[in-house]
């Protein structure tokens, strides 16, 4: 037997625009990109926030987790600091997972939002 700790997994991605296809398109890439990178299951889930830039507006990041079976996972939206300067359009996540103990976390930034964590490898 293995021994599961709790872990905290980042991650951050960019929309196209504020649409909610968009959001959701970008929402759903990234929970999947998290959960295979990191070899996950669904069980292995805790709770999942979401923050979202201030210019995106037109749909809950939430809303996109629940469509691809996230519905029955504690999921909170919050809006992230207004930072002159700070990155548009963006979506991040933390999402608190159990997972073996020795496991390597690898937290995800896709697209612009790569930029926000330059110390991290591919």
């Amino acid at each position: 037997m293995t021994d599961r700790t709790v872990r905290a997994v980042r991650g951050a991605t960019t929309c196209a625009a504020n649409t909610a296809e968009a959001i959701g398109a970008a929402t759903t890439e990234l929970l999947g990109s998290l959960m295979e990178r990191n070899r996950l299951d669904h069980d292995d889930l805790i709770s999942v926030i979401f923050t979202v830039s201030p210019d995106l507006t037109a749909a809950f990041p939430a809303t996109s987790a629940r469509t691809i079976g996230f519905g029955d996972i504690p999921l909170l939206c919050a809006t992230e600091i207004d930072v002159p300067g700070s990155m548009r359009l963006c979506v991040r996540i933390l999402m608190h997972v159990t997972c073996d103990a020795a496991a390597e976390i690898h937290h995800v930034y896709l697209h612009d939002a790569r930029a926000l964590r330059d110390d991290l490898p591919e």
